[in-house]
């Protein structure tokens, strides 16, 4: 009987390692990523975490993976947008109770800051986003979502700052620092452009922004969220509102629903033309500003936008930036917002500017947006469930949140449609907002 027992625990704990070794967090399986962690915890304590790119990808990463993979997973939380939600403020309560240790921030800090992470991370997200769009959507989808948009945005403008004077915040504080912010385009494409605009614009440190605009971008999708769901049921209800995943009542759109370059297989070396062109729209961006009074992130916006629409960027060049954008939002994300939070989202900052009066006016926001979609979809010929869920996405958290809302409403077949309310909605309203921020001075 010992014997056999003693056969039996060595096959016992081969299937119990090889049940670890499918569980994984992030990419990494769960007893190399137990290891990893260790590893870098170790070399924190002891000072040889290294205070450069090295440490701070390495600390950034293995922070952001646990983070996400949790965010994905808890129910509820992970519905209205879980990994970026925990990314973000779990490292600001960490370090507004001191419980990061001194390595640690200095790793985060030289990533972020010396090595200017933030700024790369946004010129391969805009590039690459915008470059590996299918041209049609890019212009169709902007044509026929145009109006919706544009009056979603007006009417998020106007009840969102109507309700935030009546509560006490003020016009400017409502419509710049919790309208816009949720209107902006997501994190990526949204919040730090925005920052970075109000930046040069007020000649404040970007990172002073930070914390009084992303509160209203989270809460504004998880309200969103919560209304996808609400117009899913309706749409179950009252079948003639909508289009089961069909946007317009008529016309063709199998075009809108076409592959993108991620079906074409990843060329490494295609990978670092598209590196090197979202390197040099960056640049042209920094470069344009000094003799166009536009913020540079805005200019390197709407020049991919333009160069996109006209046709101009060799198809292999676009498939280069489109894979090179996958590949750093798939993996450096969650690594960016652990920097995000905690070096620019102060905890007690993110305390003071939650109230009753901030809750509603997010809240009021997003509905009169949904509520526009709804009914100038109506007008257009547009399915009005499917019409408020696209104008919807304008007030998410860029593609995290426009998946996250299709995928509440069932009707994640919207997406590239979503892309559009998300991306090209969001930049003109950050265009828009550093453009009356420089008036209103």
């Amino acid at each position: 009987m010992n014997l056999a027992t003693t056969k039996s625990s060595p096959n016992l704990l081969q299937k119990g390692f090889v049940y670890l070794q499918s569980i994984t967090i992030g990419s990494v399986p769960l007893p190399l990523y137990l290891i990893l962690a260790a590893l870098i915890y170790i070399a924190s304590l002891h000072g040889k975490l290294p205070a450069d790119m090295i440490g701070g990808i390495a600390i950034m990463m293995i922070m952001g993976m646990v983070l996400g993979e949790v965010g994905l997973n808890v129910p509820v939380l992970k519905d209205i947008g879980g990994p970026a939600i925990l990314s973000i403020f779990v490292p600001s309560i960490l370090v507004f109770y001191q419980l990061l240790n001194v390595d640690s921030m200095k790793a985060i800090t030289a990533f972020m800051k010396t090595s200017n992470f933030l700024y790369f991370y946004i010129a391969c997200l805009i590039t690459g986003s915008i470059l590996g769009m299918l041209r049609v959507v890019l212009i169709q989808g902007f044509i026929r979502m145009f109006i919706p948009i544009l009056v979603g945005s007006i009417g998020s403008i106007v009840v969102g700052t109507g309700v935030g004077m009546m509560t006490g915040l003020g016009a400017h504080h409502s419509f710049f620092y919790v309208v816009i912010p949720i209107i902006s385009g997501g994190l990526g494409e949204g919040i730090l452009p925005l920052s970075m605009a109000y930046s040069e614009i007020l000649n404040q440190p970007y990172e002073s922004f930070i914390p009084h605009l992303v509160p209203a971008a989270m809460l504004g999708n998880v309200v969103a969220i919560m209304m996808a769901g609400g117009l899913r049921t309706l749409g179950e209800k009252k079948p003639h509102l909508t289009g089961n995943g069909v946007l317009v009542r008529t016309g063709d759109d199998e075009r809108m629903h076409a592959p993108q370059n991620i079906d074409k297989p990843v060329n490494f070396s295609l990978m670092g033309a598209g590196l090197l062109l979202a390197c040099c729209f960056y640049i042209w961006g920094q470069l344009a500003s000094k003799f166009i009074p536009i913020p540079a992130p805005i200019i390197m916006i709407f020049s991919a936008a333009l160069v996109k629409a006209l046709g101009i960027m060799p198809e292999k060049m676009e498939q280069g930036a489109y894979h090179m954008y996958k590949f750093v939002s798939a993996n450096l994300t969650w690594a960016l917002l652990i920097g995000v939070g905690a070096l620019y989202t102060p905890w007690k900052d993110v305390l003071a500017a939650i109230s009753p009066a901030y809750i509603a006016t997010v809240a009021a926001s997003v509905v009169a947006m949904v509520a526009s979609g709804f009914y100038v979809g109506r007008v257009m010929n547009m399915y009005p469930v499917e019409a408020a869920l696209v104008t919807a996405c304008h007030s998410g958290l860029g593609g995290t949140g426009d998946v996250a809302i299709l995928s509440a409403a069932s009707r994640i077949e919207l997406m590239p449609f979503a892309q559009i309310s998300t991306r090209l909605g969001g930049a003109c309203m950050v265009v828009m907002a550093a453009i009356l921020m420089r008036l209103s001075l």
